[in-house]
């Protein structure tokens, strides 16, 4: 089976694109209702419903920060719309292949200078319903099939009563300056901030430029993991696969990132609180900050349950990508696994290169499948594997959460230290090791 090239999003038409022949598209989320107000809850000491301001660059991020918003509007006592019958399934979402066309969702407006020069705007409220006091800016990365995701999460976001403002923060040499801009004034006035990815260059600028007494970090997936280890430890913030100090770039950049790190350190007057699906609890306990599970309840309040296949499915990873894995390597554990354990399907993770790809689907003889939402919402809307076959990833955590009380068993498969490249960073074996033991619900081969 030939793999398609995924096609980037036309930024000056709507008009849905197919994609290439020879791989499916798993999901989509125009039609889908999410169901519940999520207004914020109040920050120490505001007095009224906090001014949450919300930073996502990913698909697992977005989806991790419905999962909160979800939590909070619990504890906060906010009021919810009911749920649709049937566990939240709506059209297009139910058991079987996908019934909406392949397409690109519309482009959403861009930020400018101004755009929000008088604070988030909450947009148009529904009939009986009141506006969100969360206000999310995607901030997405040039990868298409990142963006492609990203779109599909915000029109999940916008049915929950979210405001979504879609940020082409890279775009250009001007492009940092002008989001920087319009992000000034929302950023003094916010009571709450929430960011997914405290590694990001970006969000730590941001951070720099915000006076807010509540920020909240939500699962990054395992990066979340390396972060509260060298939070506790007093570390520099750097992502587990890196290798070395960083270089030149890294050293300018020294002093923003310093106080990125002190923002995310509860003090008197600043609240830290960390929501996660991983083992994070006693790394931060005694910092102050405050843990707050995610069980993924939004996600299985809004989907499924999924109707279960007979096969079993295996979930790809861009370990190769990132430097970590030798792809001769990976892609013979790939061939092994499929025909020891006779999986059919390989959900190919995002960031995963077509040519790869096209390997897997040639060599194993695996059906690939390129999601259009994050794995957690592809597999709770089924079809899926009765068995789910994983290398080290944030899925082997998250998954037997999403798909609690299916019967659906996550198996993880270890990395051989063997299949590591020259390049890769000493704490990869370690850090994947770590993944890998830590999953409580998962099996491990």
């Amino acid at each position: 089976m030939s793999h398609p090239r995924p096609p980037e999003p036309d930024p000056d038409s709507a008009t849905p694109r197919p994609g290439a022949r020879g791989a499916r598209r798993a999901g989509s989320a125009r039609g889908a209702a999410g169901a519940a107000g999520t207004a914020a809850a109040p920050a120490a000491g505001a007095g009224a419903a906090a001014r949450t301001l919300a930073f996502v660059e990913s698909p697992v991020q977005l989806l991790n920060l419905l999962e909160w918003a979800y939590v909070d509007a619990a504890r906060s006592g906010a009021p919810r719309r009911p749920v649709r019958p049937g566990g939240g399934t709506a059209p297009g979402w139910r058991s079987g292949p996908p019934s909406v066309p392949e397409c690109e969702s519309p482009p959403e407006p861009p930020v400018r200078a101004g755009d929000m020069a008088q604070g988030p705007s909450a947009g148009p409220a529904r009939p009986g319903e009141g506006t969100s006091a969360l206000t999310i800016v995607v901030l997405p990365p040039h990868d298409p099939m990142t963006r492609g995701q990203l779109r599909r999460m915000a029109e999940l976001a916008r049915d929950d009563g979210h405001t979504v403002q879609w940020s082409e923060a890279r775009g250009g040499a001007s492009a940092p300056v002008k989001t920087i801009a319009g992000l000034t004034r929302p950023l003094r006035r916010a009571d709450r901030i929430v960011i997914g990815d405290p590694f990001s260059r970006y969000v730590q600028l941001l951070l720099n430029l915000t006076p807010a007494p509540d920020v909240v970090v939500v699962d990054d997936g395992t990066a979340t993991m390396e972060f509260v280890s060298q939070l506790a430890s007093g570390e520099r913030l750097t992502r587990w696969h890196r290798k070395g100090a960083g270089g030149p770039r890294a050293a300018l950049f020294a002093p923003v990132s310093k106080r990125a790190r002190t923002r995310l350190t509860p003090a008197e007057g600043r609240r830290v609180e960390i929501f996660s699906s991983m083992p994070v609890d006693e790394a931060v306990a005694g910092l102050g900050v405050t843990v707050t599970a995610n069980d993924f309840a939004w996600t299985r309040s809004r989907f499924g349950p999924p109707r279960l296949t007979k096969g079993t499915d295996l979930v790809g990873t861009s370990l190769v990508e990132t430097g970590v894995v030798d792809t001769e390597r990976y892609l013979e554990a790939v061939g092994q696994l499929a025909r020891t354990h006779g999986a059919v399907r390989y959900f190919a993770h995002r960031r995963e290169s077509a040519e790869k790809l096209h390997r897997v689907s040639t060599e194993a003889g695996l059906e690939v499948v390129r999601p259009d939402l994050p794995l957690e919402l592809v597999a709770r809307r089924g079809p899926i594997g009765r068995t789910i076959l994983s290398f080290p990833s944030t899925v082997v955590h998250t998954l037997p959460l999403a798909l609690r009380g299916t019967g659906v068993r996550v198996v993880v498969c270890d990395v051989d230290p063997a299949w590591l490249t020259e390049g890769a960073s000493p704490r990869a074996q370690g850090f994947l090791s770590g993944v890998t033991g830590t999953a409580r619900s998962a099996h491990r081969l």
